[in-house]
């Protein structure tokens, strides 16, 4: 007899997803001296947290991990629940069902569908990015326009699509010559977008957009990720 990591056995490719989230909890929150099989069905949150740091900076393979607002966001994300704080979040549990059974109000995919998205996303086009934390990410529509609406004209910020798996959009300011303003998102890119031309080419060709929020000049923020051979064409 040998004790193994967990082992899921699968027929198909589109039962990966869930044979991975499968093994993360398992590996995350099982007993050593278990019941064999037998896994909590609910853990804490913060225990959460520190299992979704973990894969992602070990699946990405970079030294930047998630922030305390990245937490937030993926909380409200999971509970269904924009009203509470940050501490309210700290005392509870999640599910198994919450994590991967369970369909995201108004979508498609549970959560880890959607958050292994972005995990493959960010490892095969946005490594250097995210290390280089010019990527925010974790943040919602919603608060990416309280951000944003009293910043200049031009101002944008990455985020992580919330209606699409595997999709980075790009939010930035319209002001108007009476002075309002609009927040405008572009259409998620996909890894299919970014191997075809790469994030910081296609923030380079929009012209409306002049500086990462909160004030850096988007050629000082993404100048060594541009491609030469584009910069040489010019």
């Amino acid at each position: 007899q040998v004790l193994s990591l967990p082992i899921v056995v699968i027929v198909h490719g589109n039962q990966d997803n869930n044979a991975k989230a499968t093994v993360l909890w398992d590996n995350a929150f099982s007993e050593i001296d278990r019941v064999p099989f037998v896994v909590a069905e609910r853990v804490p949150w913060e225990k959460m947290c520190d299992t979704l740091n973990l894969k992602f900076k070990a699946e990405v393979q970079t030294t930047k991990g998630l922030l305390k607002e990245h937490y937030f966001f993926l909380a409200q994300k999971i509970f269904n629940d924009h009203s509470a704080s940050l501490e309210d979040f700290q005392s509870r549990s999640v599910s198994w069902a919450q994590f991967n059974k369970e369909i995201l109000p108004g979508r498609g995919f549970t959560f880890w569908q959607w958050f292994d998205g972005v995990l493959d996303l960010t490892k095969r086009c946005l490594k250097s990015y995210w290390s280089d934390r010019l990527i925010i990410g974790f943040i919602s529509k919603q608060y990416v326009c309280k951000l944003l609406s009293t910043e200049p004209d031009g101002t944008f910020l990455l985020r992580f699509s919330d209606s699409e798996i595997g999709g980075v959009t790009i939010a930035h300011v319209i002001r108007g010559k009476d002075g309002s303003s609009q927040v405008e998102n572009i259409q998620p890119f996909s890894a299919k977008d970014l191997s075809i031309r790469s994030l910081g080419d296609r923030i380079r060709d929009l012209g409306q957009l002049r500086n990462l929020y909160p004030n850096i000049p988007k050629d000082q923020a993404f100048g060594s990720h541009y491609n030469s051979e584009w910069a040489g064409a010019e």
